[in-house]
């Protein structure tokens, strides 16, 4: 198919080229206007994701101009080839990993790419492996041990930087994950780890996590501030302050505030806190950044209207596991037929996926036209994190393909 739009967008051009001949299929070097004409000229069995290299391309941006400070793509979000080498194309240079295998990914498509490996549970194979071959020189602990266990693998040097992990309790409903509930050192075990960090010779950093798909900027206020104490009471200068990931994109039925709000309440409460010793910021979204860009396309297998229930080609062992995991996550939806968004009245449908498995059914009900029926498409928006990621072949299904739109179904 000919992309009449290839003067005006070169770089996403080239990038569909480029992504086509490193996975040998031409499917992916083609351009739709959006799901609904995919739809149309593919009419695609299995579901399928439709990818917007500009969506993302402005998402980006959005971080790299607007963070008052370094930004760092988080990796487990999704490692998709097409997502790294869009993202580094931008001109993102640094990524969060939590394993040596995402540094390998990474490098495959960016071979100057820095990395954080901000996972705070490592072995000591993987630690060597990510400072001899990929040249990591920022390791994330929680622990003493594994600051022992860092020391004894790659020696002592100010060369390399600890990330001391902290935790605040999470208030309310702020975020859609509380990852609090596993990694992070209380505040008094994180003052002892960063005197322990400077003693033995590292560079301290510290770092948090608000939690995925945070709304609450005050979350980030809060962090900020118990951050500054605990450098205080250790008596350490500190080398980077790290906020994490957890900025939101708008789902459905939720309103989020602009990132702008985000940045301006991290930039304010870091120079208020801190005052002149405020350290380098950094963040490392990564829903915040790719969910927007990537759509999910279905196929309709059986509908019974007595039931209110449809049976689509993907499921909570697919793409959508997330949808089932959390109930906040709630994807935009839209029904499409010979390539037009389905209109006409509307009621509650309950959606189940292919696999034989009564697990397999979203908790949600979505709201699709009355007449839906087999073989009609179902687009999901802003699956673009963890997708992909997360996605299984239980029962032979998932492994959804990629194709290049111009546009996807999103919120906002």
């Amino acid at each position: 198919m000919k992309d009449t739009n290839e003067s005006i967008h070169p770089k996403v051009s080239r990038l569909r080229r480029e992504f086509a001949s490193r996975t040998g299929g031409a499917r992916s070097s083609d351009l739709f206007a959006d799901a609904a004409e995919l739809a149309l000229k593919l009419k695609p069995r299995e579901a399928v994701f439709c990818f917007s290299a500009e969506t993302l391309r402005t998402r980006v941006r959005e971080f790299l101009d607007g963070f008052p400070g370094e930004v760092a793509y988080a990796v487990k979000a999704n490692p998709g080839e097409h997502i790294l080498l869009t993202a580094s194309s931008c001109g993102l240079a640094l990524f969060d990993v939590a394993s040596v295998h995402e540094m390998k990914q990474v490098r495959s498509v960016a071979p100057r790419a820095r990395f954080h490996y901000h996972n705070p549970i490592k072995s000591r194979e993987e630690i060597d492996e990510a400072y001899r071959i990929y040249d990591c020189r920022r390791f994330a602990a929680d622990d003493l041990q594994e600051i022992y266990k860092i020391t004894q693998t790659i020696g002592r040097s100010t060369g390399i930087e600890i990330a001391i992990r902290f935790r605040l309790p999470r208030l309310g409903g702020s975020s859609a994950h509380d990852f609090s509930s596993k990694f992070g050192s209380t505040r008094p075990e994180t003052v002892e780890l960063l005197k322990s960090v400077v003693a033995l010779g590292f560079t301290p950093v510290l770092t948090f996590h608000p939690g995925s798909q945070c709304t609450d900027p005050v979350a980030y206020v809060r962090h900020v501030a118990a951050a500054a104490k605990i450098v205080r009471r250790a008596g350490v200068r500190l080398h980077a302050l790290n906020v994490g990931g957890g900025f939101p994109v708008a789902y459905r039925d939720e309103i989020v505030p602009p990132l702008a709000v985000f940045f301006n309440a991290i930039r304010e409460s870091a120079a208020k806190e801190f005052g002149p010793d405020v350290p380098r910021l950094e963040c490392e979204p990564g829903r915040g950044i790719v969910a927007p860009s990537t759509s999910l396309l279905t196929r309709t297998k059986l509908v019974k209207h007595n039931r209110n229930e449809v049976f689509i080609n993907d499921g909570v062992y697919g793409a959508l596991m997330e949808v089932y995991q959390v109930p906040d996550i709630v994807p935009p939806a839209r029904a499409i037929r010979d390539g037009q968004p389905l209109r006409g009245p509307t009621r509650p449908w309950t959606i189940y996926g292919p696999t034989c498995d009564p697990l397999d059914k979203l908790p949600v009900k979505f709201e699709l036209p009355i007449d839906i029926r087999e073989d009609d498409f179902i687009e999901f928006g802003s699956i673009g994190a963890y997708g992909a990621a997360t996605s299984t072949r239980f029962n032979g299904y998932g492994g959804a393909e990629v194709y290049f739109v111009r546009e996807v179904l999103r919120t906002s």
